[in-house]
């Protein structure tokens, strides 16, 4: 027995007063209305109607009993609207975890571009800068690379490239010169983003590859803490170049070793989430609002590269 739905078709018989009236609003047979009812009396081992030819009557038991019915039912159709309405209006709070790399240049457009379209939608940030995992976190949604993505079952979404860059001051580059291949970077002090264990810088032409040890001057687990010793004229920094962007247009940092591809080439940001069914709407519409933009963006990119 379907128990709410017996105990809908109980509540309009008595509102229509009629098993016949009933079971025309509902799309069903008087017979099956009837069997409706006498279920729910057997569940109940109660009478609850009183019924003859000409009339019905609620038995004490069943006026209490209709009352908790119009409850219930009431508070599962507000349920229901609600959820119908967040369908069509994604709202509540989203926790989102993001690397730095694409927090400190790209999520703060993308979330305000959402927000526009989704006013109802706040957002929970966590930025990072080495290995995450998203899982253990409980975030909704993360925007990572392959460099520091950790968690198998993701689905992962591909948005946007993005390369790491080489930079000093001008001022350090004064004092200690310009490297002119990656071997000499070993007569300079070196700023790495490490996550605790030890990291080699590569670089890469069409010759060979170069592999060189930065286990000297500063490494930190922040890209902030990096960028702000190379701002100091600490040494050399590598760093995801969104990071360094500013620094570079307005020439407090120069790149160094443009000629060589560095860390293994270009490399993703994704959207991660955890598995495709089920998704509340507002997980679900931030992972295809991002989507479609990246996708056009990158589309008018490539327009303009062939135009």
């Amino acid at each position: 027995m379907n128990q709410l739905q017996t105990m809908r078709v109980f509540t309009r018989v008595v509102d229509l007063a009629s098993f016949s009236l009933a079971a025309r609003e509902l799309g069903m047979s008087p017979a099956a209305v009837t069997r409706s009812v006498g279920a729910l009396e057997s569940h109940l081992n109660t009478r609850l109607l009183n019924r003859n030819t000409r009339r019905l009557a609620l038995t004490e038991i069943g006026r209490e009993y209709l009352e908790g019915c119009r409850e219930i039912i009431a508070k599962i159709d507000q349920l229901e609207s609600n959820l119908v309405e967040a369908t069509r209006d994604p709202s509540g709070t989203l926790r989102v975890a993001a690397a730095v790399t694409f927090a400190t240049s790209e999520l703060c457009p993308l979330l305000t571009a959402y927000r526009a379209q989704y006013p109802r939608v706040d957002f929970d940030v966590t930025t990072f800068d080495t290995r995450f995992d998203m899982v253990e976190g409980a975030f909704d949604v993360c925007f990572s690379d392959d460099r520091n993505f950790n968690g198998s079952t993701l689905v992962s979404r591909p948005l946007a490239i993005v390369k790491d860059i080489a930079v000093a001051t001008p001022h350090y580059l004064a004092r200690q010169g310009m490297p002119n291949n990656p071997s000499a970077l070993n007569d300079h002090a070196l700023l790495t983003v490490s996550d605790g264990e030890s990291r080699m810088w590569e670089f890469a032409d069409i010759h060979r590859v170069y592999r060189v040890s930065t286990g000297h001057a500063l490494k930190a687990n922040s890209c902030a803490m990096v960028r702000a010793a190379a701002l100091q004229h600490m040494g050399i920094a590598m760093l995801p170049f969104p990071v360094v962007a500013d620094d570079v247009s307005r020439g407090a940092l120069m790149p160094v070793l443009e000629q060589f591809e560095m860390n293994g080439g270009p490399r993703q940001i994704s959207i991660l989430y955890s598995g495709r069914n089920n998704l509340s709407m507002k997980v679900r519409s931030l992972i295809d609002f991002s989507v479609a933009r990246y996708r056009a963006q990158n589309r008018s990119a490539a327009l303009r590269a062939v135009a």
